[in-house]
């Protein structure tokens, strides 16, 4: 049998068993030598120096140090990045690409439960779910089973902003029901969104027809409170904010004096900031729901991680490239 090449886990080391648990450590222990109980916190770290002097390939995750020059000195030899979360952004410096070393990320897998639970709070916000638990909670009186004009999800209007991996996971997820999803992203052509099977808008004319409006762009510059007092206005009465992608692409001021005019409901699963503080209006308005940013991989979602580096470190070690390579091209772009 060949020779394993060297790895080692880069993260929070307590991070380590929940995405690579005994079945998932197995499969990724196939391609690699790797010990689990090795793990980096900090690169300097002179109890460190011989194993990544050897390492080939690092194993990343939440709470992975920085990847700068100084780091890349003291692993001579690395080749590869497969990253068990999202965004590399917080810990991939340029000087990665610089020396020519490849970077995966499973943030497709981590894009699977963030869209599940977007469906599901579109579907919950199109029955009025989350207003109707509130108003029976406050005044314990079962109102009866009637009609209630205006709710249900027989054709209501779902605006997506932005086509990123969660976008595009949440289109398809939509596809079986009888919802009218549209799409706005300014790096998508019309050809391109109707492959998407949606009608591609600007920003303000998915506002103005959505019932539904549901966050998926990136945090950059450009998309810092991409949704703000003008652009809250031109949501319909009765619409739904629903923000799984990044607390600062939507001005809280604004959509706070929104929300206390009951004309809008919000569904926040993050916020600027990030968590918010204990007097926030958020926390008590009737028409908020805000959960603890938990949209993305948690329990036992996280091994599905862990399996997407399992399969990479395959990939490699057989010569071929990843799967879910990072582009330095697009990446700034990217959610």
């Amino acid at each position: 049998m060949p020779e394993r090449p060297q790895a080692l886990f880069a993260m929070t080391p307590e991070n380590v068993p929940r995405v690579f648990p005994p079945r998932v450590l197995a499969r990724l222990r196939e391609s690699v030598d790797i010990d689990p109980a090795r793990v980096v916190r900090d690169f300097a770290d002179p109890a460190l120096r011989d194993v990544l002097a050897r390492t080939e390939i690092l194993v990343t995750g939440w709470g992975c140090p920085r990847l700068d020059g100084a780091a890349l000195d003291a692993a001579p030899g690395l080749r590869a990045v497969l990253h068990s979360a999202g965004s590399v952004k917080g810990f991939v410096t340029p000087e990665v690409w610089r020396r020519g070393i490849a970077v995966s990320s499973a943030a497709a897998a981590n894009a699977v439960p963030v869209a599940e639970y977007t469906l599901a709070m579109i579907l919950l916000a199109g029955k009025d779910v989350l207003g109707a638990r509130d108003r029976l909670r406050t005044g314990r009186v079962f109102p009866g089973w009637e009609i209630v004009p205006g709710i249900g999800n027989h054709g209501r209007r779902v605006g997506v902003v932005g086509a990123s991996r969660i976008g595009r996971r949440l289109l398809q997820l939509l596809r079986p029901f009888d919802l009218r999803p549209s799409l706005t992203d300014p790096y998508v052509d019309e050809a391109s969104a109707a492959a998407l099977g949606v009608p591609l808008l600007s920003l303000d004319d998915l506002l103005r027809g959505s019932d539904i409006v549901t966050l998926h762009a990136p945090a950059t510059p450009r998309t810092r409170r991409l949704i703000g007092r003008r652009e809250l206005a031109l949501m319909p009465d009765g619409a739904v904010l629903i923000n799984t992608a990044r607390g600062h692409l939507v001005d809280h001021e604004a959509l706070i004096a929104e929300l206390r005019t009951g004309r809008l409901t919000a569904v926040l699963d993050v916020t600027d900031p990030e968590p918010l503080p204990p007097d926030s209006p958020l926390y008590d308005l009737p028409n908020a729901f805000v959960t603890p940013h938990l949209a993305g991989s948690q329990g036992n979602e996280v091994s599905r991680l862990g399996s997407v580096v399992a399969q990479e470190a395959a990939r490699l070690v057989a010569g071929e490239p990843p799967a879910h390579g990072v582009d330095p091209a697009v990446l700034e772009r990217e959610a």
